[in-house]
């Protein structure tokens, strides 16, 4: 668990399900049950653009109109976009890697046994709902026999061992004033809609959400074998504790500011603050190291959760804990009635998926949670060569270089602060494909035939190896994401960019393609995350990863001045009535501008050491510039239905798509030289906003 934003290249909170069709380029993976076969899209798909479109009014239309024609949003995914077709086409070749691990023989090592294991005792869903209730039969039971508030630290403490944060979540991070050292962290938890805001906000459709979520809990509540009355009452009375949480909690923008979530404070200041609960007996309950300072990321919920824990009876906590406890289960492991009373409102009407994902979906998706470098290790042996790692690792290099030489020509910053942003840059560390040294899992436990104790075993495990970093010194070599994701991340207590092995595929990225379209797709991420240690949040952070103030004070105003310019730009866009927040999404915003400007910058000095001629029409009637700019508009070729782009809107750090698209380009003059563009086109605006 970190206290401080991983930031990624696309929004972690969306739901990736479902199948649908991709034209064939290059290798194609399928399996017996896989009723669809996704393959790699091709680095310029020319079939997506819409040529009617005029490319410097909508570039976003020009680039990726026919995408919805040709890529439908499948039946069970909330979206369709680039990277769900990456997403799709790696869970078949996990599927096929999964099922013959699932093969029980005495010649398995011990990662093959464990991942096959896993996978099989989730995919057997007749197994699973045949148990029923039977498997959370001991863990409603711990519910059941509390008789007082006293007992709270105990089942707090192993709830948060099998990840049902209730109330809050106990974890480690570094500390954001040592990077070298890892400490413990406590964060507010424990609501069950996406975001504060959805307790508080006016109008028809949250209204309607609120409705929908207190008859979802009663639902789930009378599966647990409540009566009608009692569940409605329950559902009630957790709703209203809900949002006395929610009234305490921190909104998502403020969480932007590192500043906000780090108080550090002695073990008994905390214990003050809260004393309805006994913390000392907490942490020995999650056999946690001894520890005498902990980050009380926001103390005003801390203080405020005191007040609600004293004034709520113990009947709804115990209801509340029920509820908690189911909700934050894998559905794969509940018996068939609440699995789909889980995704009858988190997936349809929270975000307007229609119909569940196969179950062997699911399973691999799960057991990549579980047992994410053990399954990444085969992923990569498969789907990763030495020749991807060392070109993908000359492109950061280059657009490291690019840094460098936008950071000399900034006219409103000094040479005091450049030296400092310079020193940054040449410290962060560039993390490609996998990790060096693989995780150990031989302490981790897995049953053939037991899905919930899996599951369950493999939350233990991760929680008691996250807990016991407290106190000891940062493992930089460490990665936050499995080898098979189709993202990227930057951390800036590490300062360190993350490129799993899963997201350096194509479309985005192929060794085979000419160098234009690999700097307009992956180019693009590759100075996206570069630029996040230069953003609102991570450039408070040094090149060491501590939290320090490295700029002059004029600088800083300077700094706040334009991204306050990108900050503007982004709010005047909507989904629908709901305008998107300028400040939620500046990290991302400002990434993308300034990740787009480095990869147009690197992919340059690239053609001119290959001597590439930059106006010769070379693919399909582009040149080598306009390749740049189509390969980064196609990365946000995409579908989403309504409900999830409201959710997004309001929750996500990250812009939809189309706005991502169109949002950068309109602040690149050689975008629209490069399509012939006139000043005071929508394209090409005579204001435009630049940070990096």
């Amino acid at each position: 668990m970190t206290s401080i934003k991983i930031f990624c290249i696309v929004a972690l909170s969306l739901i990736c399900a479902g199948s649908l069709w991709a034209q064939t380029v290059g290798k194609t993976t399928s399996s017996a049950d896989t009723a669809q076969t996704f393959s790699l899209i091709p680095s310029l798909d020319t079939k997506l653009m819409d040529r009617a479109a005029d490319p410097c009014v909508d570039f976003y239309r020009y680039a990726c109109g026919n995408w919805a024609k040709l890529h439908p949003i499948p039946a069970d995914s909330p979206y369709s976009d680039e990277f769900y077709i990456l997403e799709q086409y790696n869970l078949q070749v996990l599927h096929t890697i999964l099922e013959k691990a699932a093969a029980d023989n005495a010649s398995r090592d011990a990662n093959t046994q464990k991942i096959g294991d896993y996978y099989a005792s989730c995919a057997g869903e007749s197994a699973v709902h045949q148990k029923g209730l039977a498997p959370l039969k001991s863990e409603l039971d711990r519910i059941d026999a509390l008789t007082s508030k006293d007992q709270l630290p105990a089942l707090l403490a192993h709830y948060q061992l099998i990840g049902v944060n209730a109330f809050f979540a106990l974890g480690s991070d570094q500390d954001f004033k040592d990077a070298t050292q890892m400490i413990a962290v406590l964060q507010q938890s424990g609501l069950g809609l996406p975001e504060r805001d959805y307790y508080f906000r006016s109008g028809a459709k949250d209204q309607e959400i609120r409705n929908e979520y207190v008859q979802h809990i009663t639902n789930v509540l009378k599966l647990l074998g409540s009566t009608d009355a009692q569940a409605a009452s329950d559902a009630a009375a957790i709703m209203k504790l809900e949002t006395a949480l929610a009234k305490v909690s921190l909104d998502v923008t403020s969480q932007r500011d590192p500043h906000n979530v780090y108080h550090m404070m002695p073990t008994e200041q905390l214990q003050a603050l809260v004393p309805t609960l006994n913390w000392e007996q907490m942490y020995s309950a999650t056999d946690s190291p001894a520890f005498k300072k902990i980050n009380v990321a926001e103390p005003d919920f801390f203080k405020g959760l005191n007040q609600i824990i004293n004034d709520t009876d113990l009947a709804t906590i115990k209801a509340y804990l029920r509820w908690q406890l189911v909700g934050s289960m894998s559905g794969t492991v509940l018996p068939k009635a609440l699995d789909d009373e889980m995704f009858d409102f988190n997936g349809r009407k929270l975000v307007g998926t229609p119909e569940q994902e196969p179950r062997w979906k699911r399973c691999v998706e799960s057991t990549d949670g579980a047992l994410p470098e053990a399954l990444g290790k085969a992923y990569v042996a498969e789907e990763f060569s030495a020749a991807s790692k060392e070109k993908a690792m000359q492109m950061i290099h280059d657009i490291e270089g690019a840094m460098d030489q936008d950071i000399d020509s900034l006219d409103w910053m000094s040479a005091e602060t450049k030296t400092r942003a310079k020193e940054k840059l040449h410290l962060i560390a560039n993390k490609v494909g996998y990790p060096d040294k693989w995780r150990d899992y031989s302490k981790l436990q897995i049953v053939r035939d037991d899905a919930f104790g899996n599951n369950l075993r493999a939350r233990e495990f991760e929680s008691h190896r996250q807990l016991a970093k407290i106190g000891n010194p940062v493992d930089r070599q460490e990665w936050g994401m499995s080898p098979p994701t189709v993202n990227a991340y930057y951390n800036p207590t590490m300062n360190d960019i993350n490129f799993p092995a899963g997201v350096l595929q194509p479309a985005f990225f192929d060794p085979t393609a000419p160098d234009a379209l690999n700097y307009g797709h992956i180019g693009l991420f590759m100075g996206h995350e570069i630029t996040h240690g230069f953003d609102d949040e991570g450039r408070q952070f040094d090149g060491h990863g501590n939290m320090e103030d490295w700029w002059t004070k004029a600088d800083g105003e300077k700094f706040t001045q334009k991204a306050e310019c990108i900050s503007d730009e982004y709010s005047k866009f909507s989904v629908g009535d709901t305008k998107l927040n300028g400040k939620l999404t500046l990290g991302e915003n400002t990434a993308d501008n300034g990740g787009l400007r480095l990869a147009f910058m690197a992919y340059l000095s690239r053609a001119g050491k290959d001597n590439i001629d930059l106006d010769k029409k070379s693919l399909d009637g582009f040149t080598p510039v306009q390749q740049v700019f189509l390969g980064y508009a196609q990365d946000w070729c995409s579908e989403w239905r309504p409900e999830l782009e409201r959710l997004v809107a309001t929750t996500d750090p990250h812009s939809p798509d189309r706005f991502r698209a169109n949002g950068a380009l309109v602040n690149m003059p050689e975008f629209g030289k490069a399509f012939g563009c006139k000043v005071g086109q929508p394209m090409m605006p005579a204001k435009t906003c630049r940070v990096w």
